[in-house]
């Protein structure tokens, strides 16, 4: 899978773009704030049909235009596919592919894969739980349909339940009764699908974070939940639902479930979160970032598109040496603002772009 072609209209600070990418490596180069991100941005929301920069769609349109459209042209193994979205002021959208109106944003999920790397991704492992769910979720719903249904409906479900617990004390037990058990069926595949997750990433990250660190260190990923059978997960699920319900009228919140898992990061068995160093913790990404590479390789048969947004030049040698050999089977596109890392590992096999005031110049 690989990208040929991205085109840009009214999007951030572009008003009008049309390149080609190479199947392989494509380095934009620029100083700051020229637009380079936008480039990974656009090609980030043509994957799912979201930023990883903002919530807010209107932000995404140029500034005095009413209206903003991103058009990619993916190559695949069967048959290409060319995604076209339409960004409108008041932040509705209109997404196609191959000219067909797609009537859900689930639709668009799987077609044009990413795997992004940005300076953003420590907070995975520093910040709080929320981070790491949303990672988990994020992969999984690029890869499984039925994990994305699953999660809307817990999602649905878990707010209903919250309104009535903030709506009454305690006497409307019976519709909280079918809440659990609906948040009890779609939690236990949510949680189910998360260990084969993690159980992936221990499989490939292992041996991808030996690789960088030259065995010096060994990495490891743990699940963290209240429900600890998972043969029976929707019968626990149920019961710890029902042990924890006054406590959650107290709170007026569910505070039991996958919506409040974690899951832990180890190398040499310490915690990265607490008593990892900066080095130990960007290493850690690092291998999560690859590990996802793979994973996604192996359920669909091919690689997605590697992003790596600014990230070489918070990597020392060693791991900027792994990322810029471990890229040659994968479509990747990098932004920098030099080119000595680059140059180092890369031969010139790579396509480079010059990014100034959203302007774009290919350099041969």
């Amino acid at each position: 899978m690989f990208i040929e072609n991205l085109k840009l209209r009214n999007f951030r600070n572009y008003k009008e773009l049309n390149i080609d990418l190479y199947s392989g490596v494509n380095v934009f180069t620029g100083d700051n704030a020229q637009g380079k991100t936008n480039v990974l941005e656009a090609i980030y929301y043509c994957s799912l049909g979201k930023s990883h920069r903002t919530n807010k769609d209107k932000e995404l349109i140029l500034w005095d235009a009413l209206s903003g459209q991103l058009e990619v042209t993916v190559n695949k193994t069967r048959l290409n596919k060319k995604i076209k979205i339409d960004i409108l002021k008041e932040g509705k959208k209109a997404i196609s592919i191959n000219s067909i109106k797609l009537k859900k944003i689930s639709e668009l999920i799987g077609i044009c894969n990413v795997v992004m790397f940005s300076p953003e991704d420590l907070k995975i492992v520093k910040d709080s739980p929320s981070y790491r769910r949303k990672f988990l979720d994020i992969e999984l719903c690029k890869l499984n349909s039925k994990y994305y249904f699953n999660l809307v409906q817990y999602n649905k479900v878990l707010n209903e339940r919250n309104v009535v617990l903030k709506s009454n004390n305690g006497n409307n037990l019976d519709i909280i009764e079918v809440y659990d058990m609906q948040l009890a069926k779609f939690g236990s595949h949510i949680v189910k699908d998360r260990v084969d997750y993690i159980n992936k990433l221990n499989r490939y990250g292992q041996e991808i974070h030996k690789d960088i660190t030259v065995s010096k260190e060994k990495i490891s990923f743990s699940y963290i939940t209240d429900a600890k059978n998972l043969n029976g997960i929707e019968v626990e699920l149920i019961n710890l639902l029902k042990k924890n319900r006054q406590r959650d009228f107290i709170k007026k919140s569910t505070t039991v479930g996958p919506h409040r898992d974690d899951f832990s990061i180890e190398i040499n068995d310490i915690d990265t979160r607490s008593y990892g160093s900066q080095g130990q913790q960007r290493t850690s990404i690092l291998t999560i970032k690859f590990a996802s590479l793979k994973i996604i390789k192996e359920l669909i048969g091919e690689y997605p598109i590697l992003l790596l947004d600014d990230v070489l030049s918070e990597l020392d040698t060693n791991r900027q040496k792994y990322i810029l050999n471990s890229i040659k089977d994968v479509q990747t596109v990098i932004t920098c603002t030099g080119m000595n890392e680059i140059n180092n590992y890369l031969n010139d096999d790579y396509k480079l772009f010059i990014v100034n005031e959203g302007c774009i110049e290919e350099k041969i």
